[in-house]
């Protein structure tokens, strides 16, 4: 927060403007305060099977126009899709606004909302927050860690004896928090004409080559809201990869491309570290479940190539700068340049397998076939709105600096 003082010289205690140890202080200035700026951040808490999943935001400005039908909207796109499992079955995910908007916008203060999980009804005494006897605690337990995922790590961090602990709040479940969170940022952003949509760039070895618009992207999940991919065939190559894996137990990763168009050019800051724009960007990024590596624009690319077909030739109109190519992805030395910023994340095969993989149980030290918990052959396609929510939220904090 940062809070301004202007007016006249302050009191030169030398000539009495104001008397240590007495109660007299001079008010022969005003007090004038400039507009005070909350940095909007957000945190979420909850368990995969336990009651609900809520989501604070702090710092959002007062007098934004904020619809929960748009929220759910973009959680309905994080449950539709090619390759999901069947926790899509039982939830309908749909958000309550407990507080922070009234009459539809925002007022200021801290928004918080919830999605209560309807599996929860399933778990009973395993996920319950009081104590239980030993015989329902021992029964609960998971032992065997999955290769890829937080389990053993998080068991190695706190010493736990049961993984159920680590699974629990590591799950992917917590992306319907962050979807939520980026229906109030993506509601703000529309205010300053920015949009931002996804799409699936590749599943498997299946990958898009062909040329696509922002107009193509917002509409995939329209046109295509199994895969969510701009060309048809390379859509239906996807979805036969992904039905193959299941057929073998398997799982799938992939790549999703986020836009986000309307950015003026000067967000962000070139001269510390920690603001450049596409490190913050990417940060948010790798955050998200699954996520083992983010590229701006064709940045992978780039990296083989010359710099004279790398870096995107700079022309002015009566419109102002403009570039004919974007493949630094709207983003030079940390700070916009008023091209779209373009991101790419790049998500591992789910690690939980219905051919398990070979770990080592945690209790006896042998080795044992990893746990099998109700899991997605690929998240590539529902996971598009995720990043779009990720992306919106640096967006959003970045302007409202």
């Amino acid at each position: 927060m940062f809070l301004a003082l202007s007016g006249s010289p302050s009191p030169d205690i030398r000539k009495g403007d104001s008397q240590i140890g007495r109660t007299r202080i001079s008010r022969s200035f005003p007090l004038q305060f400039s507009k005070i700026t909350t940095m909007i951040r957000f945190m979420t808490a909850g368990e995969s099977h336990g009651k609900g999943l809520t989501i604070i935001i702090d710092g959002m400005p007062a007098g934004i126009p904020i619809s929960g039908d748009f929220i759910n909207s973009e959680l309905k796109k994080r449950q539709v899709g090619a390759g999901s499992g069947g926790r899509q079955q039982i939830e309908k995910d749909e958000v309550e606004i407990l507080s922070g908007v009234r009459f539809g916008k925002t007022i200021g203060s801290p928004i918080s909302m919830i999605i209560w999980n309807k599996d929860h009804e399933n778990w009973g005494d395993k996920m319950s927050i009081e104590e239980q006897p030993d015989e329902i605690v021992e029964s609960a337990k998971i032992t065997q860690p999955r290769p890829g995922h937080a389990d053993l790590a998080g068991v190695q961090k706190h010493g736990f004896d049961d993984v159920h602990n680590v699974l629990e709040r590591a799950s992917a479940r917590e992306t319907a928090a962050r979807v939520a969170a980026g229906g109030i940022f993506k509601q703000y952003l529309l205010t300053k004409n920015i949009e931002i949509a996804s799409h699936t760039l590749q599943i498997g070895d299946s990958m898009v080559d062909s040329k696509y618009s922002f107009d193509d992207v917002k509409n995939t999940y329209e046109n295509d809201p199994e895969i969510r991919c701009v060309d048809p065939g390379k859509s239906r190559e996807m979805k036969q990869l992904i039905q193959r894996a299941r057929i073998d137990k398997d799982t799938l990763g992939g790549v999703v491309e986020t836009w986000a168009v309307g950015v003026s050019a000067g967000l962000g800051d070139y001269a510390q570290w920690d603001t450049k724009l596409d490190g913050l960007i990417a940060q948010a990024m790798m955050s998200i479940q699954s996520v083992k590596a983010v590229e701006i624009g064709s940045g992978i690319k780039n990296a083989e190539n010359y710099g004279s077909e790398v870096h995107d030739e700079i022309h002015h109109n009566e419109s102002g700068y403009f570039r004919k190519t974007n493949r630094a992805g709207g983003i030079e030395g940390g700070v916009t340049n008023g091209m779209p910023i373009v991101v790419r994340v790049y998500h591992k095969p789910i690690s939980t397998l219905y051919k398990p993989l070979q770990t080592v149980d945690i209790q006896t030290k042998k080795t044992a076939d990893a746990t099998v918990e109700r899991s997605d052959i690929c998240v590539v396609p529902r996971a598009g709105v995720v990043s779009e929510a990720m992306l919106a939220y640096v967006l959003a904090r970045e302007i409202n600096k």
